[in-house]
């Protein structure tokens, strides 16, 4: 007890600042690893994707309760995606071709990461291209499945004259959320492709930035898959 009283104690010179504290500051000042063993960009990554959770969450869940709710009927997803190919009416096939794209990323994503970290910089730089085109891929189909219900079908965020009025804004909201979160990491994986490229990662010895842009990567695909199984299948 009495060296543990000794320890808190401040010394001379600290401005009356126990040693605890003192250290406590320290750490978290300097350049050290605060989260032992753990990169620190990558526990800020964590924390963001964990706040980000969050968010999609409450989406999701205000959405499944709005939905369970309304007494108005709410729009068949099958026919309000649905994509009309050779006098066929198809059933979200457009859906389904983003799903397999984004999923597609996060393979290709995976790769880069591995190649990362074998130092082979080509490969890897090649890897997160493929990503973010797939990426942007993804993004404009979803501007053209977004300008096909607006232009064509009249849905609006306000109402739609298929059903409930809530559908447009639940549906404008969630998918331009996820949007942004995709065009976001389309560009931070460009900039991260031309840093690998560079050599910039070689000079430092610390390939940490592409897995921690991977960890984005992956969180912004399985949001998607939620939101397919919630928005798009129920």
């Amino acid at each position: 007890m009495a060296e543990a009283t000794l320890r808190e104690e401040a010394l001379p010179g600290t401005g009356g600042v126990p040693q605890g504290l003192r250290d406590f500051a320290g750490d978290w000042a300097s350049d050290q690893e605060v989260f032992k063993g753990v990169h620190w960009g990558k526990a800020m990554m964590w924390i963001f994707l964990l706040s980000d959770t969050f968010i999609f969450s409450c989406f999701l869940t205000s959405y499944m309760t709005m939905r369970s709710s309304v007494t108005v009927p709410w729009p068949n997803p099958s026919e309000v995606f649905a994509l009309t190919i050779g006098g066929q009416s198809i059933p979200l096939i457009l859906i389904a071709i983003m799903t397999f794209v984004l999923i597609s990323s996060s393979g290709t994503m995976a790769l880069a990461v591995n190649y990362g970290y074998r130092r082979n910089r080509k490969v890897t730089a090649a890897l997160m291209v493929a990503t973010a085109l797939l990426g942007a891929t993804f993004v404009g189909m979803q501007a053209f499945e977004w300008s096909k219900l607006i232009l064509y079908e009249g849905v609006r965020p306000w109402g739609n004259p298929m059903g409930a009025a809530q559908f447009g804004a639940s549906f404008f909201m969630i998918t331009g959320f996820h949007g942004c979160h995709v065009t976001a990491g389309v560009i931070m994986l460009l900039i991260l492709a031309s840093k690998v490229l560079r050599g910039d990662y070689d000079r430092s010895g610390d390939y940490s930035a592409v897995e921690i842009g991977g960890l984005y990567w992956h969180f912004v695909d399985l949001v998607w898959v939620f939101i397919f199984a919630f928005f798009y299948l129920w």
